[in-house]
């Protein structure tokens, strides 16, 4: 009986296999000298934190009697950047977003484990996804000379014409049209951190033995979001964004080309 007794407690058997120890050398590289390369990289225009506050009311089923932990998650379903002011970009027909509305949506993912009323009975799981959604507003740029989101708007023409045999009316079947689509990097959203203040209680306070079936619970969540947009950059000692300059109808700021001052003659 002894001997079955240590039998039965020894450990469970693991397989293992012992590593060939493999060479490494160094790999020779050759670097071949660019002046101010242009690359293109998502850029970061804002990291946002904002206050969320939520208050729900969450089941319980078995009935619960102590509260154990609680684990938060947050999942994001939307991070949409809707410019609303906008600043042109001098010597093109793009312009830069100096103001817009982030909308934010998702849930808080929550794996409630509790005690329920019976004896030397096994720990219960509640999961609940608590949704939310909200905006709040971004100024552009974040930072004194920092980057901002680029946007090229799409044109649209019509050019029509006169009736060239009587010049006295329009010609209803001959028009011309122009039609410039500009298709833009969409900016999008990252999920970076989430910082949670919670309470919970039961809205019926319960005995120590009692037993309660609703969670009532106010959460204060400070969630932090990154707004980027791939956007074109040369590279150099004063690195820049490139913005196409495209043969629009729209005319730009300022002159693409310099300005040539005919000489004058001498008298």
């Amino acid at each position: 009986m002894s001997e079955q007794f240590v039998n039965q407690n020894q450990p469970c058997p693991v397989t293992s296999t012992e590593q060939i120890p493999l060479s490494n050398d160094f790999t020779p590289l050759v670097a071949t000298p660019v002046v101010a390369p242009t690359i293109k990289i998502p850029v970061a225009l804002a990291e946002p934190t904002l206050q969320i506050v939520v208050e729900s009311d969450i089941t319980l089923s078995p009935a619960a009697t102590e509260i154990k932990r609680v684990k938060k998650h947050v999942f994001l379903n939307q991070v949409k950047l809707v410019p609303v002011r906008f600043a042109r970009i001098d010597g093109t027909d793009y312009f830069r977003v100096t103001r817009a509305k982030l909308f934010v949506a998702g849930h808080i993912r929550k794996n409630i484990e509790y005690a329920s009323s019976a004896c030397n009975g096994a720990l219960q799981d509640r999961i609940a996804d608590v949704p939310f959604s909200g905006f709040t507003e971004l100024f552009f740029p974040q930072t004194i000379g920092g980057p901002t989101p680029i946007l090229g708007i799409s044109e649209f023409a019509e050019a029509n014409f006169l009736n060239e045999v009587t010049q006295m009316d329009a010609r209803l079947d001959k028009a011309f049209f122009q039609n410039l689509v500009k298709y833009n990097e969409q900016p999008y959203g990252e999920l970076v951190a989430a910082n949670f203040f919670e309470l919970d209680f039961s809205p019926r306070m319960a005995t120590p033995e009692g037993t309660f079936s609703k969670l009532r619970e106010k959460i204060v969540l400070e969630l932090t979001v990154k707004v980027l947009q791939v956007q074109q950059i040369r590279l150099g000692a004063g690195s820049s964004v490139v913005t196409p300059v495209l043969p629009g109808l729209t005319p730009p700021a300022t002159p693409v080309d310099p300005v040539v001052t005919p000489p004058t003659e001498s008298c």
